[in-house]
């Protein structure tokens, strides 16, 4: 099967699954295929921000429907989300503006602001604008690679395979390294509890 059909064909589909959770592996790798004319930019950023929205919304109505149920069932996300807490009452603003940018707190952040006093509105409001600086900058990253490879390898059609893998790895080990200093946070979260 050819892989640029692929790409043209479910792209979308997989940003759009990508966005409703964390997303950046997906929407860095859907930035890369747009440079490569596989998928049009503006599509790839319009299809994340509306995953993104629709993600937090979810979390958001989780955490103000369920949110004691929620920590209940999952012990291990209620560092975070203290956490998250202590920051949403002194930020409100600012944390849900940018809450898609704090690895980690991904999915805690919007449970503990719906869990919050923070207003419905005020929070799709912002939520909405904060997926609009992240879309754009995420998808932006993985177009600004292919053109840095564009410019030091040339003919990209020779490696792009690779260069894609590549890029996955480089992605997947920096969500690696990231998981295990939030592991480390939250078990020094804990210790202090």
């Amino acid at each position: 099967m050819d892989v640029a059909l692929l790409i043209s064909r479910w792209g979308l589909l997989a940003v759009l699954l990508g966005s409703l959770l964390e997303g950046e592996t997906v929407l860095v790798l859907a930035g890369f295929a747009a440079h490569r004319g596989y998928l049009d930019f503006a599509q790839v950023v319009a299809v994340a921000w509306l995953g993104a929205v629709l993600g937090d919304q979810f979390w958001f109505w989780l955490g103000r429907r369920h949110g004691r149920t929620f920590l209940a069932r999952w012990p291990k996300q209620t560092t975070a989300i203290r956490r998250a807490l202590r920051l949403i009452e002194r930020h409100p603003a600012r944390s849900v503006l940018f809450m898609r940018f704090a690895w980690g707190l991904r999915i805690a952040l919007p449970v503990a602001m719906g869990m919050s006093g923070l207003p419905h509105g005020r929070f799709l409001l912002l939520n909405g604008l904060s997926a609009m600086l992240w879309a754009p900058a995420i998808a932006g990253a993985g177009w600004l690679f292919g053109d840095v490879l564009v410019r030091h390898l040339g003919d990209l059609a020779r490696v792009e395979h690779w260069a894609a893998l590549a890029l996955v790895l480089l992605v997947l080990a920096v969500h690696l390294v990231e998981r295990r200093w939030a592991r480390r946070r939250t078990a020094r979260d804990a210790d202090r509890d």
